[in-house]
């Protein structure tokens, strides 16, 4: 709940940046109360387990400038997740996201004792794409109608990482 101002001033100063890549949210989702129910969420997942998400900083400025989430965490003889992203649009081509993403499959690894990390990605979306390739994600295949995003049904491509793939 400490970076709950610094969530909000993150999700409203992106929120026309990252609507095309998003389902849609309503009006709400963008006011502190939106974003504390959102946290409490979070804060409930990692206490069930079901789910971690972390938000990304700027070391050097202790800015929040992004999140990265493992979600639909299921255990047994899945042992995985999904794998969800995204930064703010002025740190974009910095690396940043590809750094959060290696830390998080690290923890999904190590910590959480997952096998295997899924992450479902719009065609278009190159370079989320490209991130997924420089960690070491594979192609899966294709998804005609995967999720709906901005109000449509989109096509995604379907990746994943296993833990026998994953090079820390």
């Amino acid at each position: 709940m400490d970076d709950l101002e610094a969530l909000l001033d993150l999700r409203v100063r992106n929120r026309h940046f990252l609507k095309p890549f998003e389902p849609v949210t309503l009006d709400s989702h963008y006011t502190l109360e939106g974003q504390q129910g959102i946290l409490q969420k979070v804060q409930h997942n990692w206490e069930t387990g079901s789910g971690y998400v972390f938000g990304i900083f700027l070391n050097k400025e202790d800015r929040l400038i992004g999140r990265v989430s493992l979600s639909n965490v299921v255990r047994g003889a899945w042992e995985s997740c999904t794998m969800g992203y995204f930064l703010d649009e002025h740190s974009n081509g910095q690396g940043f996201t590809t750094e959060a993403v290696r830390l998080a499959i690290g923890f999904a690894f190590r910590t959480a004792e997952l096998h295997r990390v899924q992450a479902a990605v719009m065609p278009r979306n190159v370079s989320s794409i490209r991130v997924l390739d420089k960690v070491g994600f594979r192609y899966d295949g294709f998804s005609e109608f995967y999720l709906k995003i901005n109000g449509l049904w989109e096509d995604h491509n379907l990746y994943s990482i296993t833990r026998e793939r994953w090079h820390s």
